[in-house]
């Protein structure tokens, strides 16, 4: 298998990131020798994605908590869906709380971490409702729940409201009360993320505040859950390259080490993870990083020693399945993809009136992009008769670019480039179109630089050729661009066939 980016160097050290993709909003928590982290998916399906280390390095995709939307089905929702979930541990079951901004705080959970989880439960229903995480403390024996608010949704931003809740995680005991409001600590804006623990006759809350782009980290404590709370920045970009460090979480290994778990926002890259070193200065406030400063390399955690390893990216899709590393931008819906008894991912070309922009198709399979730079490559047959189908490679976000097959009017496969601009409301040419000869397979590759500037060329039998000018990719406004395979056609009554992606392969 190959890998993109891997963060252990093999010599008792680490790189950050940890992880290089787009896993924004990290959770973690350790359960006897085994670490698990999820992250947030907004509209994409499945959703709540599972990561499994045992030394907080070396990170493999377990699989999803959330198979269907909780919005139901229908078009895309890029920036909408699952916010930043919470991961926690108690009562022998994992639970996962997350915030859809739309609807409210919902919870699942699970006896194992690869399920079966619990259907979806509203806990508390509204717009504006994000950032949720609970506490099982166990001084007391209550349990209590903290959450932060989207502006955009419910126009309050900048607090963070605190709950009693039930032990069972369904019933919050009290309307709520604001327990910190950033307004009241100078220049602090955008608190939010808060992530709740229980550390030295303290209740802690490490919250980010100062905007995704550009802020910090904070701690806050006090010695009863309604406060009042003291407040402290504890990590920063200080002299480093580390913009914003971000909202993230604490975990203490087996051997008594303790660690943070953080984003950093890169933009088309999304939201990448990074690891920090963490201490306890004599005041009994955490030290992050070095000095309250990201580290860029540093000594591994205190643990066993464990194979290198990334998050798989790299599919000959056998029996026609896609693996974990594949999400949908929305449904699924039922055929989009054929199983059958060989390799290769033979996909529905689904009719929609939608086929000339690919931000708003449903049936449209994404993953990450899992380094700064990277060369992906697939093939693909065009298997549909159908006038106006069409099957591409694209780099998808606010813009898209993709290239690919079209079936034309008088039969033939052309090789074809489109893209779209951000305010542009349908794609049109990146480069001339040209005939495929012979079988009409075509090898299609992407070659990412850094910037997240992305060059398209084709094999169609000759040898890769360039096509168009270098795409400079762009994220939604949460989410980092992503790598995505498609097959479309356009409105109509009979079925237009399917579209083979093979070999999907990732190279640094």
């Amino acid at each position: 298998m190959s890998r993109a980016w891997t963060a252990d160097l093999g010599d008792g050290t680490y790189r950050n990131p940890v992880l290089a993709g787009d896993w924004s909003d990290p959770d973690v928590v350790r359960v006897g020798e085994d670490y698990y982290l999820t992250a947030s998916s907004f509209g994409r399906v499945p959703g709540l994605p599972l990561l499994h280390s045992r030394d907080l390095v070396n990170w493999s995709l377990i699989g999803h908590a959330l198979e269907e939307p909780t919005g139901g089905s229908g078009g895309p929702r890029h920036d909408c869906g699952v916010w930043a979930p919470s991961l926690r541990y108690s009562g022998g079951r994992f639970w996962i709380f997350w915030g859809d901004p739309d609807r409210g705080i919902h919870l699942i959970s699970a006896r194992d971490i690869r399920g079966p989880w619990t259907k979806p439960h509203l806990l508390k229903a509204g717009k504006g409702l994000i950032d949720p995480c609970p506490l099982w403390d166990e001084e007391s024996g209550e349990a209590y729940l903290v959450h932060a608010w989207a502006k955009s949704r419910s126009g309050v931003k900048n607090r963070l409201t605190g709950h009693r809740m039930s032990p069972d995680g369904r019933t919050l005991l009290d309307e709520g009360k604001v327990i910190v409001d950033g307004d009241r600590i100078p220049g602090w804006f955008t608190l939010e993320g808060p992530k709740l623990y229980r550390h030295d006759g303290w209740f802690w809350i490490f919250a980010p505040a100062g905007g995704v782009e550009t802020g910090w980290q904070g701690a806050l404590r006090s010695r009863e859950f309604f406060g009042p709370y003291e407040e402290k920045t504890v990590l920063r970009q200080g002299r480093t390259d580390v913009n914003g460090p971000h909202q993230g979480g604490w975990v203490r290994t087996q051997t008594g080490q303790d660690w943070f778990l953080h984003f950093q926002s890169r933009g088309a890259y999304g939201r990448v993870v990074h690891l920090q070193p963490m201490r306890w200065d004599e005041a009994g406030w955490p030290v992050m990083g070095e000095a309250g400063e990201p580290v860029s390399v540093h000594p591994k955690p205190d643990l066993p020693a464990q194979p290198v390893t990334a998050p798989v990216t790299d599919d000959s899709f056998p029996g026609g399945r896609h693996g974990r590393q594949w999400q949908w931008t929305a449904g699924p819906g039922a055929g989009w993809t054929v199983p059958h008894s060989g390799d290769g991912l033979s996909a529905t070309c689904v009719r929609t009136a939608d086929a000339h922009d690919l931000r708003r198709v449903a049936n449209v399979l994404v993953q990450r992009f899992p380094a700064p730079e990277f060369t992906a490559t697939v093939g693909l047959a065009l298997r549909s008769r159908a006038v106006g189908a069409k099957a591409g490679f694209a780099v998808l976000g606010d813009a898209f670019s993709w290239i690919g097959l079209e079936r034309g009017a008088d039969g033939g496969v052309r090789l074809v480039h489109r893209y779209a601009e951000e305010v542009a409301e349908r794609e049109r040419d990146a480069a001339y179109s040209r005939p495929v000869p012979g079988t009409g397979r075509v090898r299609l590759r992407i070659e990412v630089s850094a910037g997240a500037r992305c060059r398209f060329s084709a094999d169609t039998g000759d040898g890769f050729r360039p096509s168009g000018e270098v795409f400079a990719a762009v994220p939604w406004r949460w989410v980092g661009a992503q790598l995505a395979l498609f097959a479309t056609a356009p409105p109509g009554t009979k079925p237009a066939g399917t579209a083979l992606f093979s070999d999907f392969r990732i190279n640094a």
